[in-house]
C-alpha cells in the first residue's frame, strides 16, 4: 500500500492536486492512503520550496506545480 501525500496549505491549486491524487488512484486501483498535510513545520520537513507538492512513500516526486490526473498516474505507475 502506498502513502501519498499533498503537501499544501489548503490554497486552490493545493486542493486541485489533492483531487487529481485521489481521482488518479481511484482510475488504477491501486492501495493508497492519500493525506492532505498543511502544517507548515511537517512541511518543511520535507525541503520543499514552493507548494502544492506531492509525496510518496516518503519520496518527493513533484513540487511547484499541479499535476494533471494522467502525470500522477505516471509518476504512481514508476
Amino acid at each position: 500500500m502506498k502513502e501519498i501525500k499533498v503537501l499544501g496549505t489548503g490554497c486552490a491549486k493545493c486542493t486541485t492536486l489533492y483531487d487529481n491524487v485521489k481521482n488518479a488512484v481511484a482510475e488504477l486501483g491501486i492501495e493508497a492512503v492519500v493525506e492532505k498535510e498543511q502544517d507548515i513545520m511537517k512541511i518543511m520537513e520535507y525541503n520543499v520550496i514552493s507548494v502544492p507538492a506531492l509525496v510518496v512513500d516518503g519520496s518527493v516526486l513533484s513540487a511547484g506545480k499541479v499535476l494533471t490526473i494522467e502525470d500522477v498516474k505516471k509518476l504512481l505507475c514508476k
